[in-house]
Protein backbone atom coordinates (compact mmCIF):
# COMPACT_ATOMS: atom_id res chain seq x y z
CA UNK A 1 0.00 0.00 0.00
CA UNK A 2 1.39 3.39 -1.15
CA UNK A 3 -0.80 6.89 -0.86
CA UNK A 4 -0.63 10.47 -0.53
CA UNK A 5 -3.12 12.49 1.16
CA UNK A 6 -3.73 15.77 3.41
CA UNK A 7 -3.02 15.40 6.98
CA UNK A 8 -5.26 17.31 7.94
CA UNK A 9 -8.28 15.05 5.61
CA UNK A 10 -6.55 12.24 7.28
CA UNK A 11 -7.28 13.74 10.72
CA UNK A 12 -10.63 14.45 10.14
CA UNK A 13 -11.32 11.08 8.83
CA UNK A 14 -10.06 8.90 11.46
CA UNK A 15 -11.63 11.44 14.12
CA UNK A 16 -14.86 10.71 12.53
CA UNK A 17 -14.63 7.43 13.14
CA UNK A 18 -12.87 6.91 16.58
CA UNK A 19 -15.84 7.00 18.70
CA UNK A 20 -16.20 3.44 17.37
CA UNK A 21 -12.42 2.40 19.21
CA UNK A 22 -13.32 0.05 22.30
CA UNK A 23 -11.45 1.68 25.53
CA UNK A 24 -10.99 -2.00 26.54
CA UNK A 25 -11.75 -5.21 24.16
CA UNK A 26 -10.53 -8.69 24.16
CA UNK A 27 -9.68 -8.51 20.30
CA UNK A 28 -6.52 -6.35 20.48
CA UNK A 29 -7.33 -6.28 16.27
CA UNK A 30 -10.16 -3.89 17.15
CA UNK A 31 -7.73 -1.30 18.72
CA UNK A 32 -7.10 -0.68 15.31
CA UNK A 33 -8.17 1.39 12.10
CA UNK A 34 -8.76 -1.01 9.04
CA UNK A 35 -7.13 1.11 6.25
CA UNK A 36 -8.77 0.07 2.72
CA UNK A 37 -7.17 1.87 -0.30
CA UNK A 38 -9.21 1.19 -3.67
CA UNK A 39 -10.59 2.94 -6.45
CA UNK A 40 -8.73 6.13 -5.63
CA UNK A 41 -10.73 6.58 -1.98
CA UNK A 42 -9.42 5.29 1.54
CA UNK A 43 -11.71 3.59 3.57
CA UNK A 44 -11.07 3.77 7.61
CA UNK A 45 -13.30 1.52 9.54
CA UNK A 46 -13.59 1.38 13.28
CA UNK A 47 -15.72 -1.11 15.31
CA UNK A 48 -16.20 -2.60 18.97
CA UNK A 49 -18.32 -4.93 17.02
CA UNK A 50 -21.65 -3.82 18.46
CA UNK A 51 -21.14 -0.21 16.68
CA UNK A 52 -19.22 0.29 13.89
CA UNK A 53 -18.00 3.60 11.99
CA UNK A 54 -16.79 3.68 8.58
CA UNK A 55 -15.97 6.81 6.19
CA UNK A 56 -14.54 7.40 2.59
CA UNK A 57 -11.22 9.76 2.73
CA UNK A 58 -10.07 11.04 -1.18
CA UNK A 59 -6.25 10.65 -1.50
CA UNK A 60 -4.00 12.78 -3.61
CA UNK A 61 -2.61 9.80 -5.37
CA UNK A 62 -2.36 6.07 -5.42
CA UNK A 63 0.70 3.88 -6.16
CA UNK A 64 -0.20 0.74 -4.73
CA UNK A 65 -3.98 -0.13 -3.55
CA UNK A 66 -3.87 -2.57 -0.56
CA UNK A 67 -5.60 -2.88 3.24
CA UNK A 68 -4.07 -3.40 6.60
CA UNK A 69 -4.98 -2.16 10.17
CA UNK A 70 -3.08 0.66 11.75
CA UNK A 71 -2.92 1.54 15.60
CA UNK A 72 -5.39 3.82 16.19
CA UNK A 73 -4.12 5.74 19.41
CA UNK A 74 -0.62 6.38 18.02
CA UNK A 75 -1.87 7.27 14.36
CA UNK A 76 -3.99 9.78 15.98
CA UNK A 77 -1.86 11.29 18.28
CA UNK A 78 0.63 11.70 15.13
CA UNK A 79 -1.81 13.72 13.00
CA UNK A 80 -2.64 15.42 15.40
CA UNK A 81 1.26 16.60 16.44
CA UNK A 82 1.53 17.55 12.02
CA UNK A 83 0.67 20.50 10.69
CA UNK A 84 -1.27 20.40 7.66
CA UNK A 85 0.98 19.28 5.01
CA UNK A 86 0.79 16.50 2.25
CA UNK A 87 1.84 12.96 3.49
CA UNK A 88 2.77 9.95 2.13
CA UNK A 89 1.90 6.67 3.60
CA UNK A 90 3.19 3.19 2.16
CA UNK A 91 4.20 -0.14 3.67
CA UNK A 92 7.75 -0.74 4.09
CA UNK A 93 8.75 -4.44 4.85
CA UNK A 94 6.88 -7.29 6.67
CA UNK A 95 4.80 -5.32 9.80
CA UNK A 96 5.19 -2.10 9.35
CA UNK A 97 4.44 1.06 7.28
CA UNK A 98 5.61 4.69 7.18
CA UNK A 99 4.31 8.23 7.43
CA UNK A 100 6.62 10.60 5.98
CA UNK A 101 6.01 14.26 5.75
CA UNK A 102 7.85 17.17 4.29
CA UNK A 103 10.91 16.98 7.15
CA UNK A 104 10.54 13.58 8.34
CA UNK A 105 9.18 10.24 8.64
CA UNK A 106 7.48 7.82 10.96
CA UNK A 107 7.71 3.85 11.22
CA UNK A 108 4.52 2.12 12.76
CA UNK A 109 3.28 -1.40 12.98
CA UNK A 110 0.48 -2.60 11.02
CA UNK A 111 -1.53 -6.38 11.40
CA UNK A 112 -3.01 -7.94 8.65
CA UNK A 113 -6.18 -6.56 7.01
CA UNK A 114 -7.49 -10.48 7.36
CA UNK A 115 -7.44 -10.47 10.96
CA UNK A 116 -10.29 -7.36 11.13
CA UNK A 117 -13.60 -8.92 11.93
CA UNK A 118 -16.22 -8.63 9.02
CA UNK A 119 -18.64 -5.97 9.65
CA UNK A 120 -22.58 -7.38 8.41
CA UNK A 121 -24.80 -4.65 7.66
CA UNK A 122 -28.79 -4.78 7.11
CA UNK A 123 -29.47 -8.54 5.49
CA UNK A 124 -31.57 -8.63 2.23
CA UNK A 125 -34.58 -7.55 4.13
CA UNK A 126 -33.70 -4.70 5.64
CA UNK A 127 -36.33 -1.75 5.01
CA UNK A 128 -35.24 1.75 4.31
CA UNK A 129 -36.58 5.60 5.59
CA UNK A 130 -34.78 8.68 4.73
CA UNK A 131 -34.46 11.63 7.22
CA UNK A 132 -33.41 15.32 7.13
CA UNK A 133 -29.97 15.47 8.99
CA UNK A 134 -31.62 18.46 11.30
CA UNK A 135 -34.70 16.47 11.95
CA UNK A 136 -32.59 13.42 13.58
CA UNK A 137 -30.44 14.96 15.49
CA UNK A 138 -33.07 17.58 17.20
CA UNK A 139 -35.28 14.16 18.10
CA UNK A 140 -32.00 12.08 19.51
CA UNK A 141 -31.52 15.32 21.42
CA UNK A 142 -35.09 15.94 22.95
CA UNK A 143 -35.17 12.37 24.04
CA UNK A 144 -32.16 10.73 24.79
CA UNK A 145 -31.76 12.07 28.50
CA UNK A 146 -35.06 10.01 29.36
CA UNK A 147 -33.94 6.73 28.85
CA UNK A 148 -32.98 3.96 31.57
CA UNK A 149 -29.90 2.08 32.54
CA UNK A 150 -32.11 -0.96 33.80
CA UNK A 151 -30.27 -4.68 33.37
CA UNK A 152 -33.47 -6.28 33.55
CA UNK A 153 -35.62 -4.26 30.84
CA UNK A 154 -32.87 -3.63 27.92
CA UNK A 155 -35.73 -2.29 25.70
CA UNK A 156 -35.81 0.95 28.24
CA UNK A 157 -32.21 1.07 27.52
CA UNK A 158 -32.64 3.10 24.15
CA UNK A 159 -34.74 5.53 21.59
CA UNK A 160 -37.41 3.43 20.36
CA UNK A 161 -38.32 5.00 16.68
CA UNK A 162 -41.96 4.12 15.57
CA UNK A 163 -42.24 4.85 12.14
CA UNK A 164 -45.25 5.35 10.03
CA UNK A 165 -46.73 6.63 7.00
CA UNK A 166 -48.04 9.64 8.15
CA UNK A 167 -45.33 10.58 10.81
CA UNK A 168 -42.45 8.74 13.14
CA UNK A 169 -41.96 8.77 16.75
CA UNK A 170 -38.72 8.87 19.11
CA UNK A 171 -39.59 7.89 22.61
CA UNK A 172 -37.53 7.05 25.40
CA UNK A 173 -38.72 6.49 29.23
CA UNK A 174 -36.86 5.65 32.21
CA UNK A 175 -40.65 4.31 34.19
CA UNK A 176 -40.59 7.40 35.94
CA UNK A 177 -40.57 10.30 32.88
CA UNK A 178 -41.15 9.59 29.17
CA UNK A 179 -40.16 11.41 26.38
CA UNK A 180 -42.04 11.56 23.00
CA UNK A 181 -40.62 13.48 20.05
CA UNK A 182 -43.10 13.17 16.53
CA UNK A 183 -42.12 14.52 13.26
CA UNK A 184 -43.93 14.56 9.99
CA UNK A 185 -40.58 14.86 7.93
CA UNK A 186 -39.24 10.88 8.87
CA UNK A 187 -41.99 8.38 7.29
CA UNK A 188 -41.64 5.17 5.98
CA UNK A 189 -44.21 3.33 3.46
CA UNK A 190 -45.33 0.91 6.05
CA UNK A 191 -45.35 0.70 9.26
CA UNK A 192 -42.10 -0.20 11.16
CA UNK A 193 -40.12 0.12 14.53
CA UNK A 194 -36.77 -0.38 16.10
CA UNK A 195 -34.73 0.55 19.04
CA UNK A 196 -31.87 2.05 19.27
CA UNK A 197 -29.33 1.96 22.13
CA UNK A 198 -28.39 4.91 23.68
CA UNK A 199 -24.86 4.41 23.42
CA UNK A 200 -25.06 4.50 19.38
CA UNK A 201 -27.60 7.14 19.67
CA UNK A 202 -24.69 9.42 21.60
CA UNK A 203 -22.51 8.77 18.78
CA UNK A 204 -24.66 9.04 15.85
CA UNK A 205 -25.82 12.53 17.07
CA UNK A 206 -22.01 13.79 17.56
CA UNK A 207 -21.23 12.29 13.79
CA UNK A 208 -23.99 14.36 12.62
CA UNK A 209 -23.13 17.49 10.99
CA UNK A 210 -25.36 20.40 10.63
CA UNK A 211 -24.52 20.99 7.11
CA UNK A 212 -25.53 17.19 6.03
CA UNK A 213 -28.74 16.99 4.63
CA UNK A 214 -30.56 13.48 4.40
CA UNK A 215 -29.22 10.48 6.04
CA UNK A 216 -30.42 7.26 4.74
CA UNK A 217 -31.55 4.32 7.81
CA UNK A 218 -31.64 0.61 6.63
CA UNK A 219 -32.59 -1.77 8.76
CA UNK A 220 -33.59 -5.16 9.77
CA UNK A 221 -34.59 -7.31 13.50
CA UNK A 222 -31.07 -7.08 14.55
CA UNK A 223 -28.87 -4.02 12.73
CA UNK A 224 -29.68 -0.64 11.49
CA UNK A 225 -27.29 1.46 9.56
CA UNK A 226 -27.31 4.85 9.12
CA UNK A 227 -25.64 6.56 6.01
CA UNK A 228 -24.50 10.19 6.61
CA UNK A 229 -23.01 11.68 3.63
CA UNK A 230 -19.47 9.74 3.05
CA UNK A 231 -19.71 8.06 6.76
CA UNK A 232 -21.91 4.80 7.65
CA UNK A 233 -22.88 3.80 10.67
CA UNK A 234 -23.74 -0.09 11.69
CA UNK A 235 -24.77 -0.78 15.16
CA UNK A 236 -26.87 -3.87 16.80
CA UNK A 237 -30.43 -3.48 17.91
CA UNK A 238 -31.48 -4.11 21.59
CA UNK A 239 -34.06 -7.04 21.36
CA UNK A 240 -37.05 -6.97 22.80
CA UNK A 241 -40.59 -4.70 23.36
CA UNK A 242 -41.05 -1.34 23.86
CA UNK A 243 -43.61 -0.61 26.55
CA UNK A 244 -47.27 0.22 24.86
CA UNK A 245 -46.26 4.35 25.40
CA UNK A 246 -49.63 6.05 24.01
CA UNK A 247 -51.34 4.03 26.20
CA UNK A 248 -49.85 6.06 29.54
CA UNK A 249 -50.13 9.43 27.34
CA UNK A 250 -52.75 11.74 29.59
CA UNK A 251 -55.86 12.59 27.51
CA UNK A 252 -58.37 14.12 30.14
CA UNK A 253 -55.71 16.00 32.33
CA UNK A 254 -58.04 18.77 33.61
CA UNK A 255 -56.40 21.17 35.72
CA UNK A 256 -53.56 23.30 33.31
CA UNK A 257 -50.71 25.45 34.15
CA UNK A 258 -49.55 27.82 31.53
CA UNK A 259 -46.51 29.49 32.33
CA UNK A 260 -43.05 30.77 31.47
CA UNK A 261 -40.71 27.63 30.55
CA UNK A 262 -37.59 29.54 31.76
CA UNK A 263 -39.02 31.28 34.44
CA UNK A 264 -40.34 27.93 35.80
CA UNK A 265 -36.87 26.12 35.26
CA UNK A 266 -35.20 28.94 36.77
CA UNK A 267 -37.61 28.68 39.94
CA UNK A 268 -37.41 24.97 40.38
CA UNK A 269 -33.50 25.22 39.79
CA UNK A 270 -33.52 27.81 42.83
CA UNK A 271 -36.17 25.82 45.07
CA UNK A 272 -34.50 22.67 44.72
CA UNK A 273 -30.88 23.46 46.59
CA UNK A 274 -33.10 23.08 49.95
CA UNK A 275 -34.68 19.95 48.98
CA UNK A 276 -33.62 16.23 50.33
CA UNK A 277 -30.48 15.30 48.43
CA UNK A 278 -31.53 11.52 48.42
CA UNK A 279 -35.16 12.50 47.12
CA UNK A 280 -34.89 15.72 45.37
CA UNK A 281 -38.77 16.54 46.40
CA UNK A 282 -40.21 19.74 45.75
CA UNK A 283 -44.19 20.38 45.44
CA UNK A 284 -46.45 22.39 43.92
CA UNK A 285 -49.12 24.33 45.04
CA UNK A 286 -51.08 25.35 42.57
CA UNK A 287 -54.60 27.89 42.77
CA UNK A 288 -56.04 30.65 40.53
CA UNK A 289 -53.22 33.09 39.58
CA UNK A 290 -50.28 31.56 41.26
CA UNK A 291 -48.54 28.84 42.14
CA UNK A 292 -45.82 28.61 45.07
CA UNK A 293 -43.31 25.65 44.66
CA UNK A 294 -41.64 24.49 48.00
CA UNK A 295 -38.84 22.21 49.54
CA UNK A 296 -37.36 21.70 52.56
CA UNK A 297 -34.47 18.83 54.13
CA UNK A 298 -35.68 18.35 57.91
CA UNK A 299 -32.90 16.88 58.47
CA UNK A 300 -30.58 19.94 57.51
CA UNK A 301 -32.79 22.38 58.58
CA UNK A 302 -32.94 23.69 54.87
CA UNK A 303 -36.14 25.22 53.18
CA UNK A 304 -37.33 27.18 50.24
CA UNK A 305 -40.36 28.43 48.42
CA UNK A 306 -41.01 30.81 45.43
CA UNK A 307 -44.16 32.22 44.30
CA UNK A 308 -44.92 32.26 40.65
CA UNK A 309 -47.76 34.56 38.67
CA UNK A 310 -49.13 32.22 36.13
CA UNK A 311 -52.41 30.93 34.28
CA UNK A 312 -53.68 28.49 36.38
CA UNK A 313 -57.37 26.89 35.16
CA UNK A 314 -58.56 23.92 37.60
CA UNK A 315 -59.06 23.20 41.12
CA UNK A 316 -56.90 24.16 43.75
CA UNK A 317 -54.15 21.40 43.95
CA UNK A 318 -50.99 20.15 45.54
CA UNK A 319 -48.92 17.80 43.79
CA UNK A 320 -45.23 16.56 44.31
CA UNK A 321 -41.82 15.76 41.73
CA UNK A 322 -38.08 14.81 41.87
CA UNK A 323 -36.84 18.34 40.61
CA UNK A 324 -33.76 16.50 38.80
CA UNK A 325 -36.72 14.74 36.35
CA UNK A 326 -38.46 18.37 36.28
CA UNK A 327 -34.90 20.14 35.88
CA UNK A 328 -33.97 17.89 32.94
CA UNK A 329 -37.55 17.84 31.20
CA UNK A 330 -37.62 21.48 30.87
CA UNK A 331 -34.23 22.30 30.47
CA UNK A 332 -34.40 19.95 27.27
CA UNK A 333 -37.21 22.08 25.63
CA UNK A 334 -36.97 25.18 23.74
CA UNK A 335 -40.44 26.77 23.67
CA UNK A 336 -40.87 30.13 25.48
CA UNK A 337 -44.38 28.93 27.19
CA UNK A 338 -44.87 25.80 28.83
CA UNK A 339 -48.48 23.90 29.72
CA UNK A 340 -48.76 21.68 32.39
CA UNK A 341 -51.50 19.33 32.60
CA UNK A 342 -52.67 17.60 35.89
CA UNK A 343 -55.57 15.33 36.87
CA UNK A 344 -54.71 14.41 40.63
CA UNK A 345 -52.02 14.50 43.27
CA UNK A 346 -51.28 10.22 42.28
CA UNK A 347 -51.17 10.81 38.53
CA UNK A 348 -49.21 11.40 35.75
CA UNK A 349 -48.78 15.31 34.70
CA UNK A 350 -48.60 15.95 30.86
CA UNK A 351 -45.78 18.99 29.60
CA UNK A 352 -46.25 20.26 26.01
CA UNK A 353 -45.62 23.59 24.42
CA UNK A 354 -47.91 25.92 24.33
CA UNK A 355 -50.52 25.77 21.65
CA UNK A 356 -49.39 28.29 19.31
CA UNK A 357 -45.65 27.17 19.76
CA UNK A 358 -44.09 25.90 16.26
CA UNK A 359 -43.00 22.65 18.27
CA UNK A 360 -46.60 22.39 20.37
CA UNK A 361 -46.99 18.93 18.28
CA UNK A 362 -43.27 17.66 18.30
CA UNK A 363 -42.66 16.90 22.04
CA UNK A 364 -44.27 15.56 24.55
CA UNK A 365 -43.11 14.57 28.54
CA UNK A 366 -44.89 12.80 30.89
CA UNK A 367 -43.67 12.85 34.77
CA UNK A 368 -44.56 10.60 37.48
CA UNK A 369 -45.38 12.39 40.66
CA UNK A 370 -44.04 11.30 44.26
CA UNK A 371 -45.75 11.84 47.65
CA UNK A 372 -44.51 14.43 49.36
CA UNK A 373 -46.51 15.83 52.61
Amino acid sequence: MEFNVSSAGLLKGVLDVSKAIPAKTALPILENFLFVLKDGQLEITASDQELTLRTLVAVDSVADEGSIAVPARQMIDLLKALPDQPITIKTAGEGSFECIWSNGNSSLPYFPAADYPEIKGAGSDARTATVPASVLAEGISSTIYATADDEMRPAMNGIFFDMEPESTTLVASDSHKLICYTTRAFQTAEKASFILHKKPAAVLKGVIDKDDEDITIAFDSSTVVFTIGETMMVCRLIVGKFPEYRKVIPQNNSNVLRIDRAQLLNTVRRVAVCANKASNHIKFDLKTGQIEITAQDLGFALAAYEKLPCEYNGDELGIGFKSSFLIEILGNMTCGTVVMKFADPRRAALIVPAEEEEESEKICGILMPIMVS
